[in-house]
């Protein structure tokens, strides 16, 4: 067993600053990092990029970018700004992986927008938008050498995260754009109950899109915030075999990021966390890579 292609994703250790984040992947011999945007403004993105390569580390990808469904003037310049900035940390920091949340519904609240209850409430016009975003930003990315990468977004949150919910509608919008500049994230979580997966996960193999599989289980009952409710991976209901085969059959070679968001895993520490990720992920996952 070998733990060469797993990946710390920081949302996993939320309460760890970046340099513990980081100094606890070297120590559990793990030799990959996904880090998010949060963690590295609170280091200094120059400082950020020093810790990495000083640790040796590969940066699986960078979350996130996104929030593109804006419909106002000043949404949409807003939203650019801070897309070009992502794109910017993703290329100092080392990687070519911008995950992209693509954003929700204007009317409803979502973090990094209050709630607007008479705002746009079309879902057909905010999926629209985000082809135009992406077109807007594509350009810029490619002069910095980092691809944008499209995560679909379980059901649950199309109001208020993602207007995209199924891997093949960010195929769709992926497909508008050369494959280099604009991938997938196939993350468990979200797309588990897809009955189309299996396809999807063909395709997106086949059109060379799949940037990343990041891994958490689905877990019950929710969480009251929804978006906390992920589990280690075998702690839930997520046929992790399966679904990492069909990934394996792409000829997908990279890393596999554990991303999980739940208040009592947040609350234990650290080093506990990367024990279980990583029992879990020689366990369950990398038999099936």
């Amino acid at each position: 067993m070998s733990t060469h292609r797993l990946s710390l994703n920081t949302a996993t250790t939320k309460r760890w600053t970046l340099e513990e984040a980081v100094d606890g992947v070297v120590a559990a011999g793990i030799e990959s990092v996904g880090l998010w945007r949060d963690r590295v403004a609170e280091a200094g993105l120059e400082r950020a990029a020093q810790l990495v390569r000083e640790r040796g580390l590969r940066v699986s990808s960078l979350c996130r970018g996104g929030f593109l469904t804006a419909a106002t003037e000043t949404g949409i310049a807003t939203a650019l700004d801070d897309n070009r900035a992502a794109i910017v940390e993703a290329s100092t920091l080392g990687t070519r992986e911008l995950i992209m949340v693509v954003g929700g519904l204007p009317a409803a609240p979502g973090p990094e927008q209050p709630a607007t209850p008479d705002g746009d409430r079309d879902l057909v016009a905010a999926r629209q938008r985000v082809v135009d975003r992406i077109g807007e930003l594509v350009g810029f990315a490619r002069g910095h050498d980092v691809r944008l990468v499209l995560e679909p977004l379980h059901p649950l949150f199309a109001a208020d995260r993602a207007v995209l919910s199924t891997l093949g509608q960010c195929l769709d919008v992926a497909s508008r754009f050369d494959a280099r500049d604009v991938g997938v994230v196939i993350d468990t979580y979200h797309v588990w109950w897809d009955p189309h997966l299996r396809g999807e996960i063909v395709r997106a193999g086949q059109e060379g899109r799949i940037a990343s599989y990041q891994v958490s289980d689905w877990i019950l009952p929710l969480a009251p915030v929804a978006l906390n409710s992920r589990g280690h991976v075998g702690d839930g209901y997520i046929d992790f075999p399966t679904i990492t085969r069909w990934v394996a059959e792409t000829g997908y070679a990279g890393d596999v990021e554990v991303e999980i968001f739940n208040e009592e895993i947040w609350a234990q520490p650290g080093e506990r966390t990367l024990a279980t990720m990583i029992d879990r992920y020689t366990r369950l996952v990398e038999p099936h890579l």
